[in-house]
């Protein structure tokens, strides 16, 4: 189907699926292409510094935008739904960005009299509810980081102008249009002034200079010197003479180094102050860095995050051998939802240490397969393995080894495909298991992808009428036509209620699957392959693809219908 052909539902999947890109990077890297790579001596392309990547964004943006355009009021639930279901950083942000400045703001609609008969709806409210959302302990909501980016977002050019052309804002106005988020800014400010162990709490997290960028941007007035105090911000008069706080008598909590102070000492002060990871180790003195002894005192205020992150600090340090600690990272290990410890892996020297690290993955991959399937879903996995695929067949095998091993192998169906079809079957529900099976797997031959609907029916696999049947085919589509794949789905007995395509093409992309699938009357979604290296979107893609496509007839819901049933978010009183 043509881009202009799809409607909002069909173009917020393909933004679900292929919007892996990060926007923002915390390291100088290259842009080729309209795409984002780590800078090394081998990378060619234009040097971009850290921050926000703008093509990514402004990209990103300006598909929510379309299908803002398009059906408003799903945006309004994707929005809601991206903050309270998922764990997208930069979607929440961009979601929030655009339902801040959209125009649907509550305005009265009149009668030909000029009576007010009702009140349209307020999306703009959904956009201040995201920012002032606050739930303890959860990562449903808005970090300190995330409030300042949106601004940030909608301050780039190519995205003011979006918002211009959109009729966003002022077509000839030289500022960007913020919308509401000074006014949510102000109110994610005060509330916190109110109540000031939340504040305490941030600038021990280390947010503090993001907080005074917040404040500054949106215009904050503290209604007491104690906001100055927490956040050791000195204030001098305005040249207007405005200001009557905070100019006089404030004892401003300063960070000082801990130069001078010995291993003993900077320990009792972490322990004493509750120091956060964050905040103690930039102030350690010159030439001590981080000894076993400061980390282990570091250790209670480490979230599970950061313990995955650090395994490569703990474990050259030794602290992986004590079985306390040990635990407190298996279990930290344990909660993993991306699959972001297959990269620290590989900056770890122990085995085992490595092993349960790759467990990790799998186990966020059985997350969300978990979540995402229903009783009696089982999933076929068609793999394209013929001669056209001989460029790009190992980067097949690679993202397989990423999801495959999220599922239940009693509900998984496997074959590669080039003019006959071969079933396979992993020895262990593992990322080392797809491994060994998928490794004597080379591309060569034809394409018949009803070959391996052929070999899985002659091993015996049969769907039973109560089950539902999802089929992912991994390759370039180029084969048989569609309506021929079609024939043998229905010969055979499979009937499937949705069909994916884990698009991989090294040289061209035919239409066997799409077109097989338009033959059946079923939902048809599709994930670029390069999704994958991803660490963070493989669980959201896994979840999109099994959840998204649906049959209307079903009684189980979709992803669509769980976006639609999703509350719109409400601002806090």
């Amino acid at each position: 189907m043509h881009n202009e052909q799809r409607g909002a539902a069909e173009r917020l999947l393909t933004v679900v699926l292929n919007s892996g890109a990060h926007l923002w990077h915390n390291r100088p890297g290259v842009q080729r292409d309209g795409q984002w790579f780590p800078a090394t001596q081998h990378q060619q392309g234009e040097r971009v510094r850290p921050g926000l990547f703008v093509p990514a964004a402004t990209a990103l943006y300006a598909n929510l935008l379309e299908i803002y355009e398009l059906d408003a009021e799903l945006m309004a639930r994707f929005a809601s739904y991206v903050l309270t279901e998922t764990e997208w950083r930069d979607g929440k942000v961009c979601c929030a960005a655009l339902m801040m400045v959209q125009p649907r703001s509550g305005e009265p609609v009149r009668e030909d009299d000029g009576t007010v008969a009702f009140y349209d709806d307020d999306y703009r409210a959904v956009g201040e509810a995201m920012i002032l959302r606050y739930e303890q302990g959860s990562t449903r909501m808005m970090t300190p980081k995330a409030v300042l980016r949106v601004a940030q977002l909608l301050e780039v050019p190519e995205v003011a102008d979006l918002n211009r052309v959109a009729g966003f804002a002022d077509p000839a106005g030289r500022k960007p249009a913020l919308g509401r988020w000074p006014k949510a800014a102000r109110q994610w400010l005060a509330y916190r002034e109110r109540n000031m162990p939340l504040l305490e709490g941030l600038v021990a997290s280390g947010y503090k200079e993001t907080i005074k960028r917040i404040a500054r941007k949106c215009g904050y007035r503290p209604q007491s010197r104690r906001f100055y105090e927490v956040l050791g911000w000195p204030q001098k008069q305005a040249a207007s003479g405005h200001r009557r706080i905070g100019l006089e008598g404030l004892e401003l909590r300063r960070q000082e180094r801990f130069d001078g102070l010995d291993e003993a000492a900077i320990c009792e002060r972490i322990v004493t102050e509750k120091l956060s990871f964050t905040e103690a180790s930039g102030r350690l003195p010159a030439g001590m860095g981080l000894t076993p002894a400061i980390m282990a005192a570091l250790l209670p205020s480490l979230s599970d995050r950061e313990m995955r992150m650090l395994t490569p600090t703990l474990e050259s340090l030794g602290l992986l051998a004590d079985s306390e600690v040990r635990q407190r990272w298996q279990a930290a290990v344990a909660a993993a939802t991306d699959q972001r410890a297959l990269n620290i892996a590989r900056n770890v020297q122990n085995r085992e240490v490595r092993q349960e690290l790759e467990e990790a993955a799998d186990n966020a991959a059985r997350a969300a397969v978990s979540e995402a399937s229903a009783d009696g879903l089982e999933v076929m996995f068609l793999i394209d393995k013929s001669g056209s695929m001989e460029a790009a067949v190992e980067q097949s095998k690679e993202a397989l080894a990423r999801i495959l091993a999220g599922f239940p192998l009693d509900r998984l169906h496997i074959a590669t495909f080039d003019t006959t079809g071969r079933v396979l079957r992993p020895k262990a529900a593992s990322r080392v298991g797809v491994q060994h099976m998928l490794a004597d797997v080379k591309a060569g031959g034809g394409t018949t992808h009803a070959s391996a609907l052929g070999a899985l029916h002659q091993s015996g696999v049969r769907i039973a009428n109560d089950h539902r049947l999802v089929v992912i085919v991994v390759g370039d589509e180029s084969g048989e036509p569609g309506s021929a794949l079609a024939y043998h789905f229905e010969t055979l007995g499979y009937r499937p209620a949705a069909m994916a395509m884990i698009v991989n093409v090294a040289w061209y992309r035919g239409s066997t699957v799409r077109d097989a699938a338009a033959s059946l009357q079923v939902p048809f979604s599709e994930v670029d392959v390069a999704q994958f290296d991803d660490p963070y979107q493989v669980t959201r893609v896994l979840t999109a693809l099994l959840e998204a496509p649906v049959l209307p007839s079903s009684a189980t819901p979709g992803w669509l219908e769980r976006v639609l049933a999703t509350p719109l978010l409400e601002k806090p009183l």
